[in-house]
């Protein structure tokens, strides 16, 4: 399954942007899928999930503030983001587990399938 972010921007500290996550090749309703952020010079780190069956996990850094959902009769899965702060900006990339997985996972090594990542950048 191939996946393509997009909806960053540059946004004002306490604005909100959703992100989108589209795939094609094949549907991935089947597919835990989960966004993650690379600021420079850090890791990528884990930001929100959703299962098949729409549970959700979320970084405690962004809980209360972003909201993960899928829609699969787009095949999309959202990132909406609200009340950003500057410490957000970061590269925000989606990723897809394998289709057999049921299961949300925190660490970017068990997501098999990624997009190419969207620029968010929050200014002060």
């Amino acid at each position: 399954v191939q996946l393509q972010a997009s909806g960053g921007g540059l946004v004002q500290a306490g604005g909100s942007l959703r992100l989108s996550c589209a795939a094609s090749g094949r549907t991935f309703s089947n597919n835990v899928v989960g966004w993650f952020c690379q600021a420079p010079g850090k890791q990528r780190e884990f930001v929100a999930a959703i299962t098949i069956g729409d549970s959700t996990a979320y970084a405690d850094s962004v809980k209360g503030r972003f909201t993960i959902s899928r829609d699969n009769t787009k095949n999309t899965v959202y990132l909406q983001m609200n009340s950003l702060k500057p410490e957000d900006t970061a590269v925000y990339y989606c990723a897809a587990r394998g289709g057999r997985i049921t299961v949300i996972s925190r660490s970017p090594s068990q997501y098999n399938y990624w997009g190419q990542g969207t620029q968010v950048t929050v200014s002060s």
